[in-house]
């Protein structure tokens, strides 16, 4: 660290210089501030992780490329001819697929080229599933004895059977014919538990990728590139039929490029692929012959509901697809009407190859706006990006626990270390009979605290059995499990171990933060039961099960007025003030603190949904007052259903809606994928 001494002082010294570089758009382009700048690169790439972690990836492409050269960093495709070359009977293709891209376009047009094709009935073609086994097991026997080409499609979904395939691949690896070659393609599997593909077939085989194109530019030409001169041609309503196809383009491009934005883009990842842009034009083109007005609701039904909504499984990302073609296809587009992006307006009616340079030629710069997200969700993105490379080269790292070494002693003694600490700090389970006994009146809300506290003690419960373990198994007094070798691991590694993790509530946290976070759980609720009386202000985040409470806050008031409790929904109203402000808790509903928003920000000044402060990714939100009204008395006038999450991982978190007021279209904050979060 001696290289770094005095770097704190500095920043605070040099305020603004130190504030310029930071803000920088591109700061590892940059030259640091001062004597900082004369630093190694690596010592430069430390101070970039901790200022700018979003810049990693560029700032690592940039030592890579001054350390081993240009080559290292260029993305371009190798012909597939040249990895043909390198190929023979006993060394396999094989293709780690990607989303949208069909790598067996490219075998197909070699094979032609060299005479191998279905017609010569010297290639064979089998996608497994479905009992094809048999038949890939004989085009592998008859492929290897008579030099034909043999392609295996997807792989990973027959576990079973790649131990038989590893065997035949490796028994004609010798003595087949020269001509005989084998293509095999898998997905790639989602974590490591999950992988499935023998060592043998991954060691004798070449490994290709093909990544998808990246950024709105190349894979909005790459959708026009499914047609041609004679499809825009080939429809008597010539006018409508272009502009639309235009719109599918630029919609395809959105829906398939939001995914890098993670969770913020979709809540869950789908096979959108050119197949579901090709059929819908075709659809496009028999519903414009059919009919003399353009079906503008009919189209946007069937591409969004059955073409790309046949993937979606998720109510949100629905509702976002369906958001996205009512922006991108209405009427007042037929006279030009129409911006897809700011500073992206729907093109005049062009020839082919006039669209693909109007592209190029107007199409503003990559960003997030071409999405319709605000630029921080790109700091999101790439954040998380540079935390998996991380994660994933401190993964890498030898992990050598033998003794007899100092490394093997020193692991020991910290994962012994942070063992005590918890244990230490780790409060008595409740006493469920005691508590249970001293609630007279189980109201709504009472019930809730029982069960969280029931919950917490499941947990606790097993951090203390699991910890208690290790420490024997760490002293010699029991033999070390798999179980305990992991939670070793963990700790050691500052992860939240697997069985802890199934036990408790989603987070994102790492071991510290997520310990800090429990015992601060463990305080709310001993403050709450320590006589059940509401507390003036709800941290809805420190629950196993914020909906129980937010279903409690409607059955008292149900109770109250014999109301029917499926006639009743939440009104969430935001107030202008903090935590601290309440004294006592409201007389009906209840005050919730500690959300955040996620896409926009919570303007108090106007009380409204506001564009979102640069750098600012999730700014809290002021206390929300939560009460339970008759559904008939819910007015969704300027409102957005803001759905609320209890992560960033959205998804499966999701809790409730809360309706926020907002000036904006709700579109606006649909495809902006904006949210509320229980916990950052």
């Amino acid at each position: 660290m001696e290289q770094f001494r005095n770097l704190d002082r500095d920043i605070e010294g040099s305020a603004k210089r130190w504030k310029k570089f930071v803000d920088s758009e591109i700061p590892e382009k940059e030259k640091f501030p001062g004597e900082w700048k004369n630093k190694t690169s690596l010592q430069k790439l430390c101070m970039m992780r901790a200022l700018r972690p979003d810049r990693m990836t560029y700032a690592v492409v940039t030592f890579i490329e001054e350390k081993l050269g240009t080559k290292y960093v260029e993305k371009r495709d190798i012909p597939f001819e040249v990895s043909y070359q390198e190929s023979g009977p006993g060394t396999p293709v094989f293709f780690v697929l990607s989303p949208g891209v069909d790598p067996l376009k490219d075998v197909e047009a070699l094979g032609k080229k060299m005479g191998f094709s279905l017609d010569n009935r010297n290639f064979h073609n089998v996608s497994l599933g479905q009992g094809q086994e048999v038949v890939a097991e004989n085009a592998l026997d008859v492929g290897s004895q008579e030099g034909h080409w043999v392609v295996l499609q997807n792989i990973h979904l027959v576990a079973k059977w790649l131990p038989k395939l590893e065997k035949k691949i490796e028994q004609y690896s010798e003595g087949s014919h020269e001509s005989y070659r084998v293509y095999v393609s898998a997905e790639p599997a989602g974590d490591p538990s999950a992988h499935i593909i023998p060592q043998g077939i991954l060691e004798s085989s070449i490994k290709i990728t093909n990544e998808p194109p990246t950024g709105m530019l190349a894979n909005l030409h790459k959708a026009l590139d499914n047609f041609n001169q004679d499809t825009l041609e080939m429809c008597s309503r010539e006018n409508e039929f272009k502009s639309l196809l235009f719109s599918l383009c630029y919609f395809h491009a959105c829906i398939v490029e939001r995914r890098k934005f993670g969770p913020q883009g979709w809540n869950r990842s789908y096979p959108f692929n050119t197949g579901d842009l090709t059929i819908s034009v075709s659809v496009l083109y028999n519903y414009l012959e059919a009919n003399s007005k353009v079906p503008w609701t009919d189209l946007r039904y069937l591409f969004g509901e059955i073409m790309y909504g046949g993937h979606i499984t998720d109510d949100w990302d629905r509702r976002l697809c369906k958001t996205y073609l009512e922006e991108f296809m209405k009427p007042e587009q037929l006279d030009g009407d129409l911006l897809f992006a700011p500073g992206f307006p729907i093109p005049p009616n062009s020839d082919y190859q006039a669209y693909h340079t109007y592209i190029d030629d107007v199409l503003p710069p990559e960003s997030p706006v071409l999405y319709g997200l605000h630029p921080n969700a790109e700091i999101g993105f790439l954040t998380t990006t540079s935390e998996n490379l991380f994660r994933t080269v401190f993964e890498m790292q030898p992990r050598d626990s033998s003794s007899g070494d100092g490394a093997g002693a020193s692991r020991e003694e910290t994962v012994k270390v942070l063992l005590d600490e918890i244990l230490e700090k780790l409060p008595e389970a409740f006493n469920m009979a005691e508590l249970s006994s001293k609630a007279e009146e189980k109201t709504p809300y009472v019930l809730v605290a029982l069960q969280e506290c029931e919950r917490m003690n499941m947990l606790t419960k097993e951090m203390r059995r699991s910890l208690k373990e290790v420490d024997l198994g760490l002293k010699g007094e029991l033999t070390i499990t798999a179980d305990m070798e992991n939670l070793q691991n963990s700790l050691f590694f500052g992860t939240v171990p697997d069985n802890w993790t199934k036990r408790a509530y989603p987070s994102m946290n790492n071991l510290t933060a997520w310990y800090a976070d429990l015992l601060q759980r463990i305080r709310e609720l001993d403050s709450w039961v320590s006589d059940f009386n509401m507390p003036p202000c709800i941290w809805l985040a420190g629950f196993f099960n914020p909906q129980s409470f937010l279903t409690a806050i409607m059955q008292s008031m149900a109770r109250k007025n014999e109301w029917p409790l499926d006639k009743m929904c939440l009104q969430c109203d935001v107030t202008k003030k903090n935590r601290e402000d309440f004294t006592s808790p409201p007389r009906e509903g209840a005050y919730v603190h500690g959300l955040f928003m996620e896409g926009a920000r919570w303007d108090i000044q106007t009380s409204l949904l506001q564009e979102a402060r640069l750098k600012e990714l999730t700014p809290s939100m002021p206390v929300m007052f939560i009460k339970a009204i008759i559904v008939d008395k819910l007015d969704l006038k300027n409102m957005y259903e803001c759905p609320v999450y209890k992560t960033r991982q959205r998804g499966p978190t999701y809790v409730w809606t809360f309706n926020l007021k907002t000036k904006d279209k709700p579109a606006k904050w649909v495809i902006g994928g904006v949210c509320l979060l229980l916990s950052i």
